[in-house]
């Protein structure tokens, strides 16, 4: 039993590494906002 609570326990460390650069990249990198155009040629809508 020791060996799976420390099993949980590890796996919780890394999860919570995990979410915690999730966190970090999601709140302190600033986004770059910027138009996209795309053009569709017609040929595209005349598939059958």
């Amino acid at each position: 039993m020791p060996s799976l609570i420390r099993f949980l326990f590890i796996v919780g460390v890394i999860a919570g590494i995990g979410y915690g650069a999730v966190f970090a990249l999601a709140n302190f990198v600033p986004l770059k906002q910027r138009e996209i155009t795309v053009t569709v040629p017609p040929q595209t809508f005349l598939k059958r």
